[in-house]
């Protein structure tokens, strides 16, 4: 188990393990882009929060994004906002008895839609965690550059629409998904990836995509006095349950209890030493 050195940031500890070159597109950003991410959820006006998930694999959504998905939802709950998740039919069930309020958008959806909902809810923010956004091509790619678009909900397209009206943050860890447009040069130069060009307001980089969604949470905790970072016992249980409905590991394709090729095992050390970290002051 590697524990917490003192001077280890939160983004040191989220970026551990990093094996797709996401800790050299770190010095592109803020030194402290969790904490950062953090006091922007913090300046918002209670109300809506919207968060997005969920990235298509071989016939399933992929075990990255939902669970770190959820860990955000719950501590926004704790500090008084109101999450309303964003998927796709390739989420459905993920997020029953989380008592979270859930949207599922068609892959057919078109502007409209997106209109509606934003105006139904005027949400005071919006996150998107491990989710799909679309290439300077208009297509949505996997890591391996094939196109996913068929199966893909347009969700990125309130990314796009409200821009600049909506304050945004999105989480990533390949430079595929939305949020990852405002270092898309970088990617597409540092990865030999086709990157997404969907911005976000505050990039949020990690070795995985929940991991991200954790560093966030631990820098609320940190920020509000709140003990938010979820248990692990609780994230193996909820990933097992993904698994269960219809989810698989993105990397290894199997289903499994694990995210992007690592055991839980990782998944622990991450959330211990987050654990250690929220307890120090900022």
């Amino acid at each position: 188990m590697k524990s917490v050195s003192e001077n280890e940031t939160i983004e040191d500890i989220i970026l551990r393990h990093s094996n797709r070159g996401m800790s050299d597109i770190r010095f592109y950003l803020s030194e402290d882009y969790c904490t950062k991410a953090a006091r922007e959820i913090l300046s918002w006006e209670k109300g809506y929060v919207f968060l997005t998930t969920g990235f298509y694999v071989a016939g399933y959504a992929e075990t990255d994004g939902p669970v770190g998905t959820v860990a955000l939802a719950h501590a926004l709950v704790k500090l008084g906002y109101t999450p309303v998740i964003i998927t796709d039919e390739y989420c459905r069930g993920f997020f029953d008895n989380e008592n979270i309020r859930i949207i599922y958008i068609d892959i057919m959806a078109g502007e409209d839609k997106i209109d509606e909902i934003v105006k139904k809810y005027k949400p005071k923010g919006m996150i998107s965690v491990e989710r799909c956004g679309r290439n300077k091509f208009g297509y949505y790619a996997n890591m391996r550059g094939e196109d996913i678009s068929e199966h893909t909900a347009p969700i990125d397209e309130m990314f796009i629409r409200y821009q600049g009206i909506v304050p945004t943050i999105g989480v990533g860890d390949g430079g595929n998904e939305i949020g990852m447009g405002k270092i898309a040069g970088v990617i597409s130069r540092k990865l030999s990836l086709e990157p997404c060009v969907i911005p976000a307001d505050i990039s949020v980089i990690a070795s995985v995509s929940n991991w991200g969604a954790y560093g966030i949470v631990t820098a609320l905790g940190k920020l509000s006095g709140i003990e938010l970072v979820p248990k692990y016992e609780w994230v193996r249980s909820f990933i097992k349950k993904t698994v269960s409905i219809g989810s698989i590991d993105g990397v290894t394709k199997d289903r499994s209890v694990s995210v992007d090729g690592k055991n839980m095992s990782i998944e622990y050390e991450i959330l211990d030493a987050l654990h250690t970290e929220e307890s120090v002051p900022i």
